[in-house]
């Protein structure tokens, strides 16, 4: 095919979908195949509809000439490929309906200038995760639910030479001999490319795409992801320069959560940001981007998430911020975190800020065995202020449902657990009745901080906010009794 002559990166830099407008979808294959007479009939439909594409396809290919598409933008190269199929249908007298036509540019087009049947799916704005598994259907995540799409690939080489095209625009390979690949578009979205003989059944795409516009606190507001004081929290938070570990499980917002707090920043900081890959979007003007590097097809020049760690600290900065901890990076950060820089923040996989403590100690024990868990466990509580942990619920509303303090270590002997303090958590009120999702609930203040963070609220001139935030909420055991409803999606 065409598509697999294009293995060089696009030599504008700017992508194949800067500029691709979005098309106009005429869907050919169904989401369920049909049955009887009725799936025969369609599947003669589809077949012709095949064999109209492959025999335009290849007169495309004697007609036009590779070099000239490569120096057109997305928009230009459409309007080319127009005219070329409109004059292959008319002078070969094909049969071809004035729709099926539209479909034959849009998918053609697709093929050569961008990502294939993505295509249609990377311009719908409420799709947030692309899963393809093989060439069978493929299936979307929308508002934080799973379904079946009736876009698909025509078969594994198709869906090959697009998983090759997406790694090779960032300089990287996917092959037998690397048959597993982290990579990413031009518009940030994560990539992730697994092929045979590793997945059993064809090449696996699986592509987790970003808001372009960056979300605030106002807006999570307004989605039911945290209520009035819970954002109010959130800002004092940031903004006394607490260190603050956001923990949740995969696709729970955990990113999104660390970009809106990373929003509150003070623009006099020096950021130094390390990432596995690229997803944050701060627009402070001192900001440092860091990303690690995979090792090359001999092993070698890899930079792992510990070396960013590291380097950060050598590069004077006022705060680090990492994408993910996963590994003995972990370590490093807590270094960080306990030698001056102050407001430093990670996400961490892990599905509660209980949880989110025997992660790290078990992340720290893999790089230094020879380290005593309540070692690790002391520095934790010295260097982590904040556990902030956001959950995707069972209707794919995604909600911060708890912020606890950490106050403390017990010490060595039995009592050497970390004391946490729980400030906020979400209560679901009401379930609907048929899916158990959440329907109604509510974030409730539970605590007042402890005093350290109420002096530190005060050193830092937040001090009149935190007061405001926590008068007439103090419940007869001083905690905040005051709740603020908040309705589910």
């Amino acid at each position: 095919m065409f598509g697999k002559k294009r293995r060089d990166p696009d030599p504008t830099g700017k992508g194949p979908q800067a500029t691709s407008p979005a098309p106009e979808v005429v869907a050919f294959a169904p989401v369920e195949a049909p049955s009887g007479d009725e799936g025969a009939a369609r599947q003669g439909i589809d077949g012709r509809y095949r064999d109209t594409k492959a025999a335009v396809f290849a007169r495309l290919i004697e007609l036009l000439d590779p070099s000239e598409l490569l120096r057109l933008d997305v928009e230009q190269g459409r309007a080319l490929l127009a005219r070329i199929i409109s004059e292959v249908i008319t002078g070969d007298r094909m049969q071809v309906a004035a729709s099926e036509e539209r479909a034959l540019l849009n998918e053609i087009a697709d093929d050569m200038l961008g990502y294939g049947p993505l295509e249609r799916l990377l311009v719908d704005p409420d799709v947030s995760e692309i899963m393809v598994n093989g060439p069978g259907p493929i299936h979307v995540e929308r508002n934080g639910l799973l379904s079946r799409s009736a876009v698909q690939f025509d078969d594994a080489d198709q869906l090959l030479n697009v998983c090759q095209r997406i790694v090779s625009l960032v300089g990287r390979r996917v092959d037998e001999a690397s048959p597993i690949c982290d990579a990413r578009l031009q518009d940030g979205s994560r990539v992730n490319v697994v092929l045979p003989p590793i997945a059993l059944d064809g090449p696996v795409l699986t592509i987790r795409r970003f808001r372009r516009d960056r979300i605030t606190l106002k807006e999570m507001e307004q989605r039911g992801a945290i209520t009035g004081p819970g954002a109010e929290l959130l800002r004092i938070i940031a903004a006394t320069r607490c260190n603050v570990m956001i923990v949740g499980g995969t696709g729970s917002g955990k990113t999104t959560l660390l970009n809106v707090l990373s929003s509150q920043v003070s623009g006099g900081d020096r950021i130094v940001t390390c990432e596995d890959t690229a997803e944050l979007q701060l627009e402070q003007p001192h900001v440092v981007r860091m990303e690690t590097r995979p090792p090359n097809i001999e092993g070698e020049g890899e930079i792992s998430m510990r070396d960013l760690v590291r380097n950060a600290l050598r590069m004077r900065p006022d705060r680090i911020i990492v994408g993910e901890v996963r590994g003995p990076e972990a370590f490093d950060l807590m270094q960080a975190m306990n030698t001056g820089h102050d407001g430093s923040m990670g996400t961490l996989h892990a599905n509660s800020p209980e949880e989110a403590i025997t992660r790290m100690t078990s992340l720290i024990t893999m790089g230094y065995p020879s380290l005593q868990a309540e070692m690790i466990r002391a520095m934790f509580a010295s260097a982590v202020d904040i556990l902030v942990q956001v959950e995707r619920l069972r209707d794919g509303a995604r909600k911060v449902t708890r912020i606890a303090e950490v106050e403390g270590h017990g010490g060595a002997g039995a009592d050497d657990e970390i004391r946490l303090r729980p400030l906020m958590h979400y209560e679901v009120d009401t379930e609907d009745a048929q899916s158990g999702a959440a329907r109604t609930g509510r974030h409730v203040l539970v605590n007042a901080p402890s005093e350290v963070f109420i002096q530190r609220a005060r050193y830092h001139g937040e001090g009149d906010r935190l007061a405001r935030l926590l008068r007439g909420r103090a419940g007869p055991d001083g905690g905040v009794a005051r709740t603020e409803e908040m309705h589910g999606a």
